[in-house]
């Protein structure tokens, strides 16, 4: 691979919604750079991008997949990012390895789910952004519509960098050389609207453009465009078709002249310090190759074939191979034996990495998804701001097939958790249930396909038991004395305490209020093990306790007899005895839901929505004869809605959960909760 500095390098994420078109696009730019010797396309499944058979099998996106390619000058690092918002979170890992989000609008179906929530995750990383509005040559578009449908959702800022021309066959600049007619608009005005947006970064700009007027030439322009992309002030428009190659080389060229470089974009968020410590200080990294070295994982995957592999964007330093690095804070190094960058599915070794580069290192443990590499303990302590994932509310329990797999069950959801940050694999002690949850159904029929076909383990699942929660309504009391004699030193401990309900969803607070050493300091940490092992088995039905603040104020020890397990016990029986006294209820899970249908399902959907206790926030078009019907409902109300929302649709349907807030269960739930919880305790 040749060689290229830093400021060569343009790091780029394709994010959007599903269908875009954002892997057809992928393969147009590889092709134009000559990076492949021909066009793949999804359907046939020959992309470089979509190159797993389950993404062959699906016809999309499935992970975030890495190519990179020589242009004009640059060396472009790509992240072809799932749209589906079962696998958003692939497309959230994609931004902290980016400087630049290229947001892909499909011209038929307009602004969609992914397209709003990933110019917000974008926008709320620091990222330049800019929107690629693809597929213009595809009939019954209204471009012109569809620009004006973008300004309104994301600000008049986002301005066309070309327009359609010649009947959509092809683009005309409006930045570099606005001259020639577009199919719609007027190129003239568009550029005058770009500089006039470019130069209100820059007052000592504004004055010369107020004397030149129209003279400013684009060498003039390229810092404060990149300052405008920065600060939001300016997300450019791109018109391209990636079936039809109209656009490409114009956007090749806009990564190329304007897309910033690692030293020009905003710079990553990383701390010094530890989640939670107050004196958390902020650390700049500069991507200066003669520096230490500083690099963040952004993704893992788990290879049948090269071991677990830790992908990561340098940001600081040069790696080498042969390089010595340390883990975020561990104290023994790992030695770099190989070093790759990723061209979809092939590995290609190169001898070093410098600042904006993105590569992996393969078969190292240590590594997990958000290590911070580093090769000075200087560098300890030093974290990239976590990433916003939505919470995995969609549920399986699971069940091996085969007797005697349990162990292989786990081992195979541990290296799923590994991939991906937003599928999390649960142990129910009380219910005896694995349950794996996703982001949809969608998402977890994924992980339970990729379980058969590439680990040969097949599974039975069923709607797992609803995640009730447990909290208080008011005050109260309670004291417990736990004392045991067995002939020889006995048990004592005694524990007076006080429980109160905290705001919604702020969890739980342990106070130790004891004064006068009745009970010793050493004994506290044992109280508060039994005040947590009350919490978490639950005290009424079984489910944990949230939202809670306890305060241990009294108390009395024995110089012979106190041992830690006597206070445990103590702290177990006064938490229970105070919590049934609080007027204890049970919580259940709502999530918010959008269901995107063909419009005239809107009215089955709704009123089917109705009858699981949800209620309707409103309702939006989806492009051509399409809806999304907005709402929140209870999660115990939706285990069967996947095969519902089929039925209602003929299959044309999909929706979205994401976890909102928990919320009292009707009375007539909670007794039945109740009195479930009373006959499984007398059983045992």
């Amino acid at each position: 691979m040749a060689k290229y500095a830093t400021e060569a390098i343009r790091s780029v994420a394709l994010v959007g919604h599903a269908n875009a078109g954002k892997t057809t696009l992928a393969e147009a730019l590889l092709f134009k750079a000559g990076a492949i010797a021909a066009v793949g396309s999804v359907e046939k499944g020959n992309t470089v991008c979509d190159f797993d058979p389950l993404e062959k099998a699906y016809g999309h996106s499935l992970t975030t997949s890495l190519v990179n390619f020589p242009d004009d000058g640059v060396h472009v690092h790509l992240l072809d990012t799932p749209g589906f918002p079962d696998f958003i979170g692939q497309g959230i890992c994609a931004l902290a390895a980016v400087e630049t989000a290229l947001v892909v609008v499909n011209a038929q179906t307009g602004i969609e789910l992914n397209t709003r929530r990933m110019m917000k995750w974008a926008a709320g990383r620091g990222l330049c952004r800019m929107v690629v509005v693809n597929k213009i040559d595809a009939d019954n578009v209204d471009l012109p519509g569809l620009l004006a449908d973008i300004q309104e959702a994301f600000g008049k800022e986002c301005l066309p960098i070309n327009l359609p021309a010649h009947g959509r066959a092809d683009v005309v600049d409006c930045f570099f050389n606005p001259d020639g007619d577009a199919d719609f608009s007027s190129v003239a005005s568009a550029h005058g609207a770009l500089v006039d947006q470019v130069v209100e970064v820059d007052e000592e700009l504004m004055a010369l453009y107020l004397e030149q007027g129209s003279e400013l030439q684009p060498e003039q322009l390229h810092a404060p465009f990149e300052k405008a992309l920065r600060e939001g002030h300016l997300i450019p428009v791109c018109f391209i078709s990636a079936k039809t190659g109209a656009g490409v080389p114009e956007l090749m060229a806009i990564l190329a002249k304007l897309a910033p470089n690692p030293a020009e974009g905003n710079p990553p968020p990383f701390y010094k310090g530890e989640p939670g410590d107050a004196d958390i200080q902020e650390f700049h990294a500069e991507p200066d190759p003669a520096k230490h070295v500083l690099a963040h994982v952004f993704k893992v995957i788990v290879d049948p074939y090269m071991g677990k592999l830790g992908i990561f964007r340098v940001h600081q330093g040069t790696i080498r191979k042969d390089s010595e690095l340390f883990v975020g804070d561990g104290r023994r190094p790992f030695k770099v034996g190989h070093l790759f960058v990723l061209q979809g599915k092939d590995y290609v070794e190169v001898d070093e990495l410098v600042p904006g580069d993105i590569g992996a290192v393969a078969k190292v443990e240590e590594i997990t998804f958000d290590s911070v590499l580093h090769d000075s303990h200087d560098e300890d302590h030093i974290h990239l701001k976590p990433l916003e994932f939505p919470i995995p509310v969609q549920g399986l329990a699971a069940d091996t097939k085969k007797k005697g797999d349990e162990q292989r069950l786990f081992d195979v959801l541990h290296k799923l958790e590994l991939e991906d940050p937003t599928f999390a694999v649960e142990r129910h002690a009380t219910t005896n249930e694995t349950v794996l949850r996703g982001l949809g159904d969608l998402h977890l029929r994924s992980k339970l396909e990729r379980m058969a076909s590439q680990y040969k383990l097949e599974v039975t699942t069923r709607p797992p038991t609803i995640p009730y929660r447990e909290t208080i309504t008011k005050n109260a009391e309670a004291t417990y004395r736990h004392k045991k004699q067995t002939g020889g030193a006995g048990q004592f401990g005694e524990v007076a305490l006080k429980v109160e309900p905290l705001p919604r969803g702020t969890g739980f607070e342990f106070v130790d209020h004891v004064k006068g050493g009745v009970i010793p300091g050493v004994y506290m940490p044992a109280v508060e093990k039994g005040v947590r092992q009350a919490l978490e088995s639950g005290i009424i039905a079984g489910y944990p306790v949230h939202d809670v603040r306890v305060t241990v104020v009294d108390g009395k020890h024995h110089p012979v007899d106190s041992k830690e397990i006597a206070f445990i016990t103590a702290g177990r029986k006064a938490t229970m005895e105070a919590v049934r006294g609080a007027g204890a209820i049970i919580l259940e899970p709502i999530v918010n839901i959008e269901v995107t249908v063909p419009e005239d399902n809107v009215g089955d959907i709704t009123s089917d929505l109705a009858t699981r206790r949800g209620h309707i926030t409103g309702t939006e078009g989806r492009g051509t004869a399409s809806m999304a019907v907005t709402g929140q409902a209870p999660l115990s109300e939706l285990t069967d809605y996947p095969n519902r929302l089929r039925a209602m649709t003929a299959g044309h349907g999909s929706y979205v959960l994401e976890l909102s807030h928990y919320d009292p269960v009707p009375v007539s739930t909670q007794q039945q909760l109740m009195s479930q919880h009373k006959v499984e305790k007398d059983e045992d």
